[in-house]
């Protein structure tokens, strides 16, 4: 007979298994120091993370997240405000920012265009950022999708989109591995791929 976890401990592992990356083993091991910290620093864990899901959300206008209407790098007027770096997730964001070599905005599409997976254009924030290009006197956009299919496809379907503006449009150069993420790209690999962007070519 297996070993029978107490309820409370088995909803615990239950729960922190939901987490991504995170298997049944690692679940236990991390349900078990829970169970071993001072139940006061379980209670600032537990607040911290309700605090973060009552008042963290996107920024209205880049979609990064913020616990304001709009975030630090929008409000930052030192940043280069005609560039704009065009990113997946907010993971992607952090990983460009993490090299400090992009001194520009950013636009979060929230995803990446997968039909096998029910992700279409309208499910992203494109219309939005074609938006900003009417609006903000952007000269450049950094199109920095992941190197995969989907990213490639993203890539290929706002180029088409930016094209009518006569805005300069440039691809993330392939210093990163076909097939990563930037996630989990270090900091030398992603800032020679942003200096070695190319202009993106897109077929007519």
């Amino acid at each position: 007979m297996s070993y029978q976890y107490t309820r409370p401990l088995a909803i615990l592992i239950e729960e922190l298994a939901k987490l991504p990356g995170i298997g049944p083993k690692t679940a236990q091991r991390l349900a078990l120091y829970i169970l071993n910290i001072s139940k006061e620093e379980a209670n600032i864990l537990a607040r911290s993370i309700v605090n973060a899901k009552e008042k963290i959300k996107k920024c209205r206008i880049c979609y990064n997240l913020t616990d304001q209407d709009v975030c630090e790098i929008c409000q930052d007027n030192a940043r280069q405000r005609d560039v704009l770096c065009v990113v997946e997730t907010v993971r992607d964001l952090m990983a460009v920012e993490k090299t400090g070599g992009y001194k520009g905005l950013y636009h979060v599409l929230q995803g990446a265009i997968s039909p096998l997976d029910g992700i279409e254009p309208e499910h992203l924030t494109i219309e939005q950022l074609i938006s900003r290009l009417k609006t903000e006197g952007i000269k450049e956009v950094i199109l920095t999708t992941n190197p995969n299919i989907e990213g490639e496809v993203t890539a290929a379907y706002i180029a088409r989109l930016i094209r009518p503006f006569n805005i300069k449009t440039t691809r993330i150069a392939y210093g990163v591995p076909i097939g990563g993420d930037l996630e989990f790209a270090d900091e030398v690999t992603l800032t020679q791929a942003l200096l070695g962007r190319q202009v993106f070519k897109n077929e007519k």
